[in-house]
């Protein structure tokens, strides 16, 4: 199954960089890494990231994940998919720009 995680532009450096990551300060605050499905996803973008421009999109494959991620009660009683870990490059299946348009976020077309 594929999961995203929406990262701000210097997050995806500093995983590129350093190989893995504890996540955007919400996830280190949280103790795991949010991740949305991609039916969760656009309203995720919408709800936690609306006007923020320079976002990447990560893809990721749950294949790859092991067992720390969890699918844990959040929003509206929705499962989302919480990951009790660094995420490291090898989780990522590709990465994309998700830039700020006049409605939202523009998801990349090969988007699920």
């Amino acid at each position: 199954m594929l999961i995203y995680k929406i990262l701000r532009a210097d997050e995806w450096s500093d995983l590129r960089a350093k190989g893995e990551t504890q996540g955007a300060p919400i996830d280190v605050s949280d103790g795991y890494i949010h991740f949305s499905t991609s039916e969760q996803a656009r309203e995720t973008a919408a709800k936690h990231f609306a006007g923020v421009d320079g976002l990447m999109l990560a893809e990721l494959d749950t294949d790859r994940m092991g067992e720390r991620l969890r699918w844990e009660v959040s929003r509206g009683g929705a499962e989302f998919p919480h990951f009790y870990g660094p995420l490291t490059l090898a989780h990522v299946t590709w990465c994309q720009p998700l830039p700020l348009g006049e409605d939202g976020h523009i998801f990349p077309e090969n988007f699920a």
